[in-house]
């Protein structure tokens, strides 16, 4: 008899727990295989600390393949299921495809940042997710600090030194209270020269800071805030984002250049593509973890609705506590469906929460007992040792140097800010120039097209090595530490640029001025150059991901839309392709009495000898 085939689909808080207790419980019996972008397990609790300075990145990255015994681990994100064949189809790191087939499969893909239609939010703020969202904000808010110590102008100053966190839950409230540590203690060692401080400002549309907690523990944790001078604003959220800052929705606008997105979080939209019942996008389950009219189907953690026995008629929330208990259920009833042992309903007793406010000041109420202060301080860190799965002995050793040792404020310049779009569904992968990846996967989401042949508009998909000024290449003239001009990501749109209102010329967008002829054909085929720039699995604000099937070949569907019978798009004829193999015949050269480029024409073709384009290629 043939062992069976176990797929677990990510390797968040729920993933990781029913991988580990599966391992222990089938005793080499089973074949498991673990699916997941990376080959880490993220503590999501300690990820502000990473942001603020006090821990390095891989004290909250706990390896899979170290820690989790006979479980292979597959390197690649799910793209479609097909039930029917019981198979997984993934993409790869590098682009590659792959087929998982499965006897059981766990559904654990986590959630990813949830977004609210407000003008300017997805093209202006960051979320706070995953590991490379925390290392780009730390970057950048160390670098606006650096420039705002440097400014003459007042005006500049405040903005580059103003931080708005948008969401008071436990994410959104731990960001603002370790932020405004971090930047206090940069101003005391390099004072401003216009005398000015950091101003953190922390907004919801909640009556309280943290509503989900005990109402003590609310007001202690807003006044910690208030103490460091974070300016807490409840009632009030982001009416319109802009380059240059936010409108609220009380009238009021606030120059800043940083805009931290925690307003909370939803189901990773893969499961929205199986067809099958959904409670406000989470997969319906029993109290078993198990999908009614599929024995072979489980659901754990944010994607999955799970009964609340405790509290009849409503559903376990989406915590980090509740996917780590489903996935020790999940595991011991799949072992069950296989013939060992006897199911379990999920039944959870609340242990408590802490938040951590940064130094010896937490919030916390530990089996009901609410906690301020030191001993709150000292409950937190004690649970978050415990609760880790590794690396116990880094993080504590990283407390105690950082309680003892200044905090290195420098900015590695790693993440930039394209690499972290908030409406990537993988915010866990920062987007990197030069990897492979399915353009045509974002074609039912983003209305771009497929995947394109080996031409130069590859340079502007994700997959392909980008062009100057474009997301990914060499950053554009007049753009400070490489900050996203307004024609990038996460900037100001660029004038005419398709899908977007008409924005001013300014020294940023110089850059845009000189794409030459070729390009500017090629972005009128593909629409909006935004759209072709976005991560593999993008998805829209609002929509179920519509490139992912239920059945046949996963993702097939996705890549023939917008294209031609051939599944590719046709590319203009310009200039040559930094992935051919030689380049093409660059033309004939320009006349004597041509006159010079302008700032609107793009400069003439350029021979080159070692196949590479030059600046104005397209």
């Amino acid at each position: 008899m043939s062992r069976p085939r176990i797929v677990i689909v990510g390797a968040g808080f729920a993933g990781y727990r029913t991988a580990r207790t599966l391992s222990r419980l089938t005793r080499h019996q089973a074949d498991i295989t673990l699916l997941n972008p990376t080959d880490y397990f993220l503590y999501l609790p300690l990820l502000p600390q990473v942001a603020a300075g006090i821990l390095e990145p891989r004290r909250v990255s706990v390896s899979l393949s170290g820690t989790l015994p006979h479980v292979r681990l597959v390197l690649g994100e799910a793209d479609g299921i097909d039930l029917d064949g019981r198979t997984v189809h993934y993409t790869g790191p590098e682009g590659e495809e792959g087929t998982l087939a499965y006897d059981r499969l766990v559904l654990a893909a986590g959630s990813v940042n949830k977004l609210l239609p407000i003008p300017g939010v997805a093209e202006h703020a960051h979320g706070f997710r995953g590991l490379p969202e925390a290392l780009y904000l730390r970057d950048h808010v160390t670098r606006q600090v650096e420039l705002a110590a440097a400014a003459d102008d007042r005006a500049e100053c405040a903005a580059r030194c103003t931080f708005v966190v948008v969401g008071a839950g436990y994410t959104g409230t731990e960001v603002a209270a370790h932020g405004a540590m971090y930047t206090d203690a940069q101003v005391r060692r390099h004072p401003m020269r216009t005398g000015m401080r950091p101003r953190w400002m922390l907004l919801d549309v909640a009556p309280r800071v943290m509503p989900e907690m005990d109402e003590r523990l609310s007001r202690t944790a807003e006044r910690v805030l208030r103490q460091r001078g974070v300016d807490v604003r409840m009632g009030t959220s982001v009416k319109e984002a802009t380059h240059d800052g936010v409108v609220l929705t009380d009238g009021s606008t606030v120059d800043t250049r940083t805009l931290v997105w925690c307003v909370g979080v939803r189901p990773d939209p893969l499961v929205e593509s199986l067809g099958l019942p959904m409670e406000r996008g989470r997969l319906l389950v029993d109290p078993h973890l198990q999908v009614p009219g599929r024995p072979e189907l489980f659901a754990c953690g944010d994607v999955a609705a799970v009964p609340d026995l405790n509290q009849p008629g409503q559903y376990t929330p989406m915590t980090a506590q509740h996917a780590w208990r489903h996935g020790k259920v999940c595991a011991h009833n799949v072992v069950a469906s296989l013939g060992r042992g006897h199911r379990r309903a999920y039944r959870h007793r609340d242990m408590g929460f802490v938040v951590d406010l940064g130094g010896a000041k937490a919030a916390a109420n530990p089996l009901g007992l609410p906690m301020s202060g030191p001993a709150a301080g000292a409950v937190t860190r004690c649970y978050h040792l415990a609760a880790m799965p590794g690396n116990r002995v880094r993080v504590a050793a990283d407390w105690l140097l950082d309680a003892v040792l200044p905090r290195q404020a420098v900015q590695l310049g790693l993440v930039r800010s394209w690499s972290v779009p908030l409406e990537s569904s993988s915010p866990e992968v920062a987007r990197v120039p030069g990897r492979p990846e399915q353009s045509g996967k974002d074609a039912g989401t983003a209305g771009t097209a497929g995947k394109h042949a080996d031409g130069d508009e590859g340079k502007k998909q994700p997959g392909g090595e980008p062009a100057k000024g474009q997301p990914g290449g060499e950053p554009g003239k007049n753009q400070p530490g490489g900050e996203p001009g307004k024609n990038q990501p996460g900037g100001e749109p660029a004038k005419n640029q398709p899908s977007r209102e008409p924005a001013e010329r300014g020294p940023d967008a110089a850059s845009a001025g000189s794409r030459s002829h070729g390009e500017r054909a090629k972005r009128s085929q593909s629409g909006s150059p935004r759209a072709s720039g976005k991560p593999r699995r993008a998805v829209e604000a609002a929509g179920p991901r519509s490139a992912r099937g239920g059945s046949g070949k996963p993702g097939k569907s996705s890549r023939a839309s917008g294209t031609g019978s051939a599944g590719k798009r046709p590319t203009a004829p310009s200039g040559p392709s930094r992935s051919a193999g030689q380049p093409a015949d660059p033309g004939p050269e320009p006349p004597a009495h041509q006159p010079p480029p302008g700032p609107d024409i793009a400069p003439g073709p350029v021979r080159r000898t070692d196949g590479r384009a030059v600046e104005g290629d397209s």
